[in-house]
């Protein structure tokens, strides 16, 4: 399940490849009656970083 902050959320099956554009806040994880594996590629950028974002709340997920 992969979800931009506020938007419904969108249900990958295996072999599913998503392309999360720079910039972009999102989550991503295992619906409730599955399990969830990624593998991310990350485009390094000239003064580019990571930011990590507050855990998704039960109430968001629970909407999905």
């Amino acid at each position: 399940m992969v979800s931009g902050m506020g938007q419904t959320g969108t249900k990958l099956k295996a072999g599913d490849v998503v392309n999360i554009p720079a910039e972009t806040k999102h989550w991503h994880g295992a619906a409730a009656d599955s399990w969830f594996t990624h593998i991310a590629v990350a485009v390094p950028a000239e003064g580019a970083t990571t930011e990590w974002l507050e855990p998704v709340s039960d109430e968001e997920y629970n909407k999905l």
